[in-house]
């Protein structure tokens, strides 16, 4: 089920099948017991409400993945905005604190280029290294043990809270690769496309509409159905965040 809901290739054909099927079925049912003429016309008005309220869930649902689509590319850019201020407050360190924490922070940096350019099967190690690294970022600029001088007391607060931002950011990121398009509402879809192309199965007057039109509504459907499972899914088809704003980051660093 997780592959299916992942992999927008496997939601366009599985879906094509199944709404093709479900006009198949229509039509053959149609065969086997025809709709009276003096019913058309509300079977007709039932037809397009159903459609209708398809095309809204369709819609709906397409605005959920492109606003979570929006929200993945917004962090990506907040993430590339914080690490590159923390970088310009390293400056605010002593040398050796500040050649350190710029050396993590490109290290970072290039770890998060990463995190959005990897497999599946590498996110978990990628998840794990970041995690040890936001420790070395943190120790990096934390004060010593003995209070700091008054020069000295601005300055720790703005490198702290900006590595603070650092490490808040990565957490809204994640936070935003994670939520999805509620499973619920996916097989609500399906279950109301399916209803739609077995009423459209049945409604078709000969054989000759139903070898024209029985698949263009499973067609369409199921485009729809892949589109929307591309843009809400982050890994996997062809609609991916680029981490442009990062590698601009890595770029105005220098040589690595």
């Amino acid at each position: 089920m997780h592959f299916v809901t992942t992999h927008p290739s496997a939601v366009f054909v599985l879906s094509f099948l199944a709404l093709w099927a479900a006009t198949a079925i229509g039509a053959a049912f149609k065969k086997r017991r025809p709709l009276d003429e003096n019913l058309r016309q509300d079977f007709n008005l039932i037809l397009a409400s159903t459609l209708t309220l398809l095309g809204l869930l369709i819609g709906f649902s397409f605005s959920m993945a492109s606003t979570r689509y929006d929200q993945r590319k917004t962090y990506e850019e907040a993430e590339a905005n914080a690490i590159g201020t923390e970088y310009l407050r390293a400056d605010l360190l002593p040398a050796d604190a500040a050649a350190r924490a710029r050396t993590l922070l490109k290290q970072y940096a290039e770890l998060r280029v990463r995190f959005y350019t990897a497999d599946e099967a590498d996110v978990a190690r990628i998840n794990a290294e970041t995690a040890r690294l936001q420790k070395e970022l943190w120790s990096a600029v934390l004060p010593p043990p003995s209070p700091p001088g008054p020069p000295h007391g601005a300055t720790t607060v703005l490198t702290v809270a900006g590595m603070n931002d650092v490490l808040n950011a990565q957490g809204y990121t994640q936070a935003a690769w994670w939520n999805r398009i509620p499973t619920s509402a996916g097989l609500l879809m399906v279950v109301i496309a399916f209803a739609c192309n077995g009423l459209l199965g049945y409604s078709l007057r000969s054989a000759s509409e139903r070898s024209k039109l029985l698949l263009v509504l499973p067609l369409v459907v199921a485009i729809a159905f892949a589109l929307i499972t591309d843009i809400d899914t982050p890994r996997h088809g062809l609609i991916r965040v680029v981490p442009q704003n990062l590698n601009a980051l890595l770029a105005s660093f220098g040589p690595r």
